[in-house]
């Protein structure tokens, strides 16, 4: 998650392909909600694969905090948590090494 640039989105899935984690997008999503807050990590730059922040009570809060991070470096987030993930989508430089 350190290499995706300010700015740039990434998707749960995607982030779980990069790890040779195919189909465990899930599993992405479940660590990052774990990591301590604050954190340098940026744990906000990754989404859903629909191009939303995933809007839950379960989150404690962090869609709220995600959603500021969010516009603070200038991605738009509507009111439904919505992002323009194709215009902002990070495109990893090929291949991506570890």
């Amino acid at each position: 998650m350190a290499r995706i640039p300010r700015a740039r989105l990434a998707t749960y899935g995607q982030v779980a392909e990069l790890l040779g984690a195919w189909g465990r997008a899930r599993q992405v999503g479940w660590a990052l909600r774990r990591l301590p807050l604050p954190t340098a990590i940026p744990w906000h730059r990754v989404v859903n694969a629909r191009g939303s922040i995933t809007m839950t009570p379960s989150r404690e809060g962090s869609d709220w905090i995600q959603r500021d991070l969010l516009v603070a470096e200038g991605i738009p987030v509507d009111a439904r948590g919505r992002v323009p993930l194709a215009r902002f989508r990070w495109d990893p430089p090929q291949p991506l090494v570890f």
